[in-house]
């Protein structure tokens, strides 16, 4: 009888436990760029592309690609803006710089159907 009741214990521990260990892995945890951060990241690429001398457009995107920070030089042209941020959702979404995504979706390439999904903006540089 104890054997029994020490068992059936164990059973409820044992199954207490494992849903826990569910619990625990089914949530997920990350860091996030704070805005300030993720400004003074896009002032520095906007100063050093404008020391290089390009006119440019400058976009921090978080790790599910949502826009952090856009900036754009005054001599930069109307476009630029939307490119920086579809280059950077890209890279982001793929977790892939824009330039490798370029060299493998060449077409007639395996992956040459990405550069035409809905945001995908596949330009090598920057």
């Amino acid at each position: 009888m104890i054997a029994r009741f020490l068992a059936v214990v164990l059973s409820i521990y044992a199954l207490a436990g494992a849903a826990e260990t569910r619990a625990e892995e089914s949530l997920v945890t990350h860091k996030s760029l704070a805005p300030k951060v993720a400004l003074e990241l896009a002032q520095a690429a906007l100063a050093d592309c404008q020391q290089r001398g390009y006119q440019v457009a400058v976009a921090v995107v978080d790790r599910a690609g949502v826009i952090q920070v856009v900036l754009r030089d005054r001599y930069a042209g109307p476009h630029t803006p939307p490119t920086a941020s579809g280059k950077a959702w890209t890279a982001a979404t793929f977790r892939n710089s824009t330039s490798s995504l370029f060299a493998i979706s060449q077409p007639g390439m395996m992956q040459a159907g990405i550069r035409n999904l809905p945001g995908a903006v596949i330009i090598a540089g920057g």
